[in-house]
């Protein structure tokens, strides 16, 4: 019987190294065929922000984000699984959020990835304010519904 993976998920302020993060989940690994990563980075909107600042609770970000990736591993025959999101205040080029899939074959990667990511943009428990470049208040930024229906194609079976 095979161990039972478990999702490494992580919500930090600090920056994250994408290439080591994948080195790390698949180092010494041989079991491994594919790796699907997606890292998301803070963009300047044409130039208009300064800064994305990013709030959550502690502990209901990281428990929730925790039982969708779990929801990944029974989905997908994963060898591997890192869930990394920031919080605090993020300039434009910085890192956001990070996601690494890894399978023996790619598109259950592919796959978990896009699921992960979609959760992640429509439902994850963070707040979103805008710091505009020009001293204006920028507010505080409400989901997509491209991101919501993005994520209903998953039809979680945790709803």
């Amino acid at each position: 019987m095979s161990a039972v993976l478990v999702p490494t998920v992580r919500i930090q302020r600090e920056d994250f190294d994408v290439a080591a993060e994948i080195a790390g989940l698949t180092e010494g690994r041989t079991d491994i065929g594919a790796v699907v990563s997606f890292s998301g980075l803070c963009r300047d909107e044409q130039g208009a922000l300064t800064a994305l600042e990013l709030e959550h609770y502690s502990g209901m970000a990281e428990a929730e984000i925790g039982r969708i990736a779990a929801e990944a591993v029974e989905r997908w025959p994963l060898q591997g699984l890192t869930v990394i999101h920031r919080h605090g205040k993020i300039r434009p080029g910085e890192n956001i959020v990070l996601v690494v899939a890894a399978s023996a074959h790619r598109q259950a990667a592919f796959e978990a990835a896009d699921f992960l990511m979609d959760y992640l943009k429509s439902r994850a428990p963070f707040w979103k304010k805008e710091h505009r470049a020009d001293g204006s208040e920028g507010g505080w930024v409400e989901a997509k519904e491209t991101d919501a229906q993005a994520a209903k194609r998953w039809k979680s079976s945790s709803e």
